[in-house]
């Protein structure tokens, strides 16, 4: 009882410390940041450095939804929460405004703009009525040549998790990871026949990382020391929406100046880096990712073009001698591979967890 009302009157007197003292002492820790212009993506700095159009295009984009109907997961009870943002349609008009290459119309708001409009001409009238002053009329809003349409099609989580933990004698920790992945496609649709001149899509990853520590064990006889703590780091969807959205517009762009749909101002740009890097990055894509029967990454081989094939050389009758022969060699040894093919995933297991371990 004696021990009861010690625990309790200790804990009493913590409590007025910390109300009296502790929040001046606090203070400094719950200071926030200021507000900052705006997060700027890795593809930002490419998407303002391509080359000027001959003539910037009129551009009207109605909406880009998300078209995922996902919810954000809870473990506690059911969140009706979007797992992504539904203001990408502020975000591309954005990026269409810095990319320097399109003129974006208000279309998301078009009743409220046409509303407005309504609003002028009766005080216009009213005006001339009054003063029996003539005012010119309202000019013509603009119009657009070509329309953007898509969204967010897919967001795919827990594409890849994993995790690491060490402890020894009550002292230790353990990491985790996870990766999803967020899909967007974005076409372009000619107002005067409906016909799509282009479409391109974009993938993101969002990376989740939590570090946890911990101490549990016995200092001494009766004291038991236990202590915790821990960091978790998180990619913001939202701006991983933003960066996808931008690599959609600055390929779109590209793919456009190479299909003839617009012009540069000076056709020699085609030779400026913004755009050569993309064509080398679009290379990279003719890579095939292979698999073998249980789903296990197998190779990485680049596939082919039907011009590479033209100006291979014709096989000579030894090497497809020799091609047979190494044929016969690996059905030989297929049942043997298949026997110790158990024992040869250890290595890539410990392999992996290593990687893990160094990365956390």
């Amino acid at each position: 009882m004696k021990t009861i009302l010690n625990a309790v009157l200790t804990a009493a007197m913590l409590s007025q410390f910390v109300s009296v003292s502790g929040c001046h002492n606090l203070a400094p820790l719950m200071r926030t940041d200021r507000a900052t212009i705006g997060y700027t993506t890795a593809i930002h700095d490419d998407l303002i450095s391509l080359p000027p159009p001959k003539e910037k295009i009129v551009v009207a984009v109605y909406k880009f939804r998300d078209q995922t109907g996902q919810y954000k997961t809870s473990e506690q009870a059911t969140t009706f929460s979007t797992a992504v943002t539904q203001g990408a349609t502020s975000m591309l008009n954005k990026v269409l405004e810095d990319s320097g290459w399109f003129v974006p119309i208000e279309r998301e708001g078009l009743a409220n703009l046409l509303n407005e409009r309504k609003i002028i001409r009766s005080t216009r009238l009213q005006y001339q009525a009054e003063g029996g002053q003539t005012l010119p009329p309202l000019p013509p809003l603009l119009y657009a040549g070509v329309l953007l349409e898509g969204g967010i099609i897919g967001y795919d989580t827990n594409l890849v998790t994993g995790g690491l933990g060490v402890r020894y004698f009550g002292v230790g920790g353990s990491g985790k990871l996870r990766r999803d992945k967020i899909t967007i496609y974005l076409r372009l649709a000619a107002v005067k026949d409906g016909r799509i001149l282009k479409s391109v899509s974009t993938t993101k990853s969002i990376l989740s990382r939590e570090v946890d520590l911990g101490v549990y064990r016995f200092v001494r006889v009766k004291r038991l020391l236990e202590v915790e703590t821990g960091l978790s780091t998180n990619e913001p969807p939202s701006m991983c929406v933003l960066e996808a959205i931008e690599k959609a517009v600055y390929d779109l762009i590209v793919e456009g100046i190479l299909d003839g749909v617009w012009e540069l101002a000076n056709p020699e740009d085609i030779n400026s880096p913004a755009i050569q890097d993309y064509l080398k990055g679009k290379q990279k894509t003719g890579e095939m990712v292979a698999f073998d029967k249980e789903g296990n990454l197998a190779e990485i081989e680049d596939v082919k073009k039907p011009e590479d094939i033209e100006k291979s050389e014709p096989e000579r009758v030894e090497d497809v001698e020799k091609s047979r022969h190494l044929g016969k060699l690996e059905s030989d040894d297929a049942e043997k591979a298949g026997a110790t093919q158990e024992t040869a995933l250890w290595p890539a297991i410990i392999e992996r967890l290593l990687y893990l371990g160094v990365w956390l």
